[in-house]
């Protein structure tokens, strides 16, 4: 992670406060000095802040309901926060691993463990999110098909991934993909003649939301584990 993350983990400081000591050459990354708030170090190297070494606090993994019209940033935009809903200390420090939009509901990971939340988003480890989508029209009897093949998505250079359908009433199905581009289960419908009308996310790997909309608890062992 980032140097003056680090210390914003390992202390009270704000991130203003951890960068004028770093500038100040106050800080040492394995017995030299780091003048760069954005070097990058491990948690196994040994930082030291005026002569004082650095532990940083227990990383924490988070999951959420996201409601409708709200937004997964840090800080409210045209919609709320998501991150009105949590109430943790420090919560500046946490990211979101993979966002929703504002219309969509569902399943959100939050964390302060980058390399966690890298495992999820990262397209080369395939992990697989799984959505309930419901649609304008009856889903046609091709789609799951082309959606397996893989379908061309305006603007982009390349099929989509192969994606599962599996259909739960005419107007209603569980997409599952593996990516994660641009309002991507919104242009596949788009792209075969359909149009999403409501969008929840259920499942983001062997993790199945399981709490009320607006509601969120702290993963287990087992779930964290899942994308270490």
């Amino acid at each position: 992670m980032r140097l003056d993350r680090f210390i914003c983990k390992s202390t009270e400081l704000s991130r203003n406060e951890a960068r004028a000591f770093i500038r100040a050459g106050e800080v040492r990354v394995n017995s030299e000095v780091v003048a760069s708030e954005s070097s990058q170090v491990h948690e196994n190297n040994s930082i030291t802040l005026a002569g004082e070494t650095l532990t940083p606090r227990p990383s924490r993994y988070i999951m959420l309901h996201k409601p409708r019209d709200t937004v997964c940033s840090n800080i409210d935009e045209a919609y709320p926060s998501v991150f009105n809903l949590l109430n943790v200390d420090k919560a500046s420090e946490l990211h979101i691993a993979g966002r929703l939009d504002a219309d969509t509901t569902g399943l959100v990971l939050i964390t302060d463990d980058g390399r966690w939340s890298f495992n999820i988003i990262t397209p080369e480890n395939q992990c697989e999110k799984v959505y309930r989508v419901g649609l304008r029209d009856p889903v046609a009897d091709d789609t799951a098909a082309r959606f397996a093949a893989g379908v061309q998505l305006q603007g982009e250079s390349s099929l989509t991934l192969p994606a599962g359908l599996e259909v739960i009433n005419p107007k209603e199905v569980f997409l599952t993909i593996t990516e994660g581009k641009f309002h991507q289960v919104k242009r596949m419908f788009a792209a075969v003649g359909n149009r999403v009308v409501v969008l929840h996310r259920q499942k983001i790997g062997a993790i199945n939301l399981d709490v009320e909309p607006g509601q969120w608890r702290y993963l287990t062992s087992d779930e964290i584990g899942y994308f270490k």
